[in-house]
């Protein structure tokens, strides 16, 4: 009869650190190289909320001019748009 090796429940504190600075290393060597596709960028993005990373958009910095170039988008402007186009004709 073979015997089954049980593993552990959960992976250690330590090598979930070494994961999560693994994964974090791999999103930035990505994006700094310019290769990052879109689903890379998603996926940092992800990341980041997923870890509770936040940052403030302040003047002159990446978030900053990020944010300088988003366009402002009116909600009520939206859902009259989106109820308009989705009537029958």
């Amino acid at each position: 009869m073979t015997t089954v090796k049980k593993l552990p429940r959960r992976a250690s504190e330590e090598t979930f650190n070494e994961l999560h600075k693994l994964l974090t290393e791999e999103f930035l060597i990505k994006i700094q190289s310019g290769e990052a596709t879109t689903a890379d960028l998603k996926a940092a993005g992800d990341w980041l909320f997923k870890n509770d990373i936040t940052g403030v958009a302040v003047d002159n910095t990446a978030l900053g001019k990020l944010a300088d170039i988003m366009p402002s988008i009116d909600f009520d402007a939206v859902q009259k748009a989106v109820k308009f186009n989705g009537t029958k004709n």
